[in-house]
């Protein structure tokens, strides 16, 4: 099922801000994943995710009462929303349990088979066109990816394959995004994928509570665990409103492949922060699901056929 989207061609002075956008989203989201890890020694993930939600809703809120963009709210989707939030809780306690073991810029490069993901179940539930060469490179991706899990595994056991989890739950995500993303407000959609986020984190942690779990038992987060937890939320807001005026101001085939510069970025950041940096193997990786997901990205631009993950909210990692 394609969709010719009605946007109107970019400027170059469109497509340049774009780019500029883009990259100062790819250049901030790694700070997600940072003060996640950094949280995720004192305050379970669950807890961290039900934060990230509230201080992105609390952020949006102010754009969606001033664009008024409570009047677009398709409260007879109500459900399709309560299911991308449930979806969307999923990928991210996933992703920010596997940092409490992982290292970031491996527990990213996994995330990073995503777009292959996408285009494998775009094909298949959406009946998108995709040819045997698109096909070859996504199991190349994956190989590329079994290279950074093979070593992680043998450290951590199924913990290495938490982003695998995260990434199709993304994958699945984006999907029933496209479904929805052209009669509904980018703002409002991110809005509502936030509260539905806090409700079913909330209820997660009201189950968890007194048990013991290092996932959902609550605790009262002490010192820097505050500034933390509400940094993990800040970044995403900033990280979503920047990727939405980016995919505003330029064609999404175009800034695509820039967000692959997200594992460079998340490579600098945590030999900054922890000390860690990928060796030559998980490297070689790394470069495989790069070229696997940016060749994908260039056969969908060569034939002029609109990305399964181009949709008008940003979806960025976790």
């Amino acid at each position: 099922m394609n969709s010719t989207s009605t946007r109107p061609a970019s400027s170059a002075s469109d497509v340049t801000m774009g780019l500029v956008l883009m990259v100062l989203s790819v250049l901030v989201s790694p700070l997600i994943d940072i003060f996640a890890k950094l949280a995720i020694t004192t305050v379970p993930s669950g807890e961290i995710t039900a934060g990230r939600f509230f201080v992105q809703a609390l952020c949006m809120l102010p754009i969606v009462v001033w664009r008024r963009s409570f009047a677009s709210f398709s409260w007879r989707q109500s459900l399709f929303h309560a299911i991308r939030g449930a979806i969307i809780t999923v990928s991210m306690i996933s992703f920010v349990t596997t940092l409490k073991y992982m290292a970031v810029a491996d527990a990213i490069a996994i995330f990073f088979v995503e777009p292959i993901m996408v285009t494998i179940l775009g094909g298949i539930f959406l009946k998108e066109t995709i040819g045997w060469r698109r096909y070859t490179a996504c199991c190349v991706g994956f190989f590329g990816a079994m290279l950074i899990i093979q070593p992680s595994f043998e450290e951590v056991g199924y913990i290495a394959l938490l982003p695998v989890v995260s990434a199709l739950c993304i994958a699945i995500f984006v999907l029933m995004t496209r479904a929805l993303s052209h009669r509904e407000d980018p703002w409002s959609m991110q809005f509502q994928m936030s509260i539905w986020g806090l409700l079913f984190c909330a209820l997660l942690l009201l189950l968890g509570q007194g048990t013991g779990s290092d996932l959902f038992d609550p605790v009262m987060p002490e010192g820097r665990a505050w500034f933390y937890v509400a940094g993990v939320g800040a970044m995403a807001a900033i990280t979503g409103i920047l990727g939405v005026y980016a995919y505003r101001a330029a064609p999404a085939s175009t800034l695509a492949p820039l967000q692959y510069f997200e594992i460079v970025s998340a490579t600098i950041f945590a030999w900054l922060v922890f000390g860690d940096f990928p060796d030559a193997v998980k490297w070689l990786g790394i470069a495989i699901i790069v070229a696997s997901g940016v060749y994908i990205l260039w056969r969908e631009r060569r034939f002029a056929s609109k990305p399964v993950s181009d949709t008008s909210e940003v979806t960025l990692a976790p």
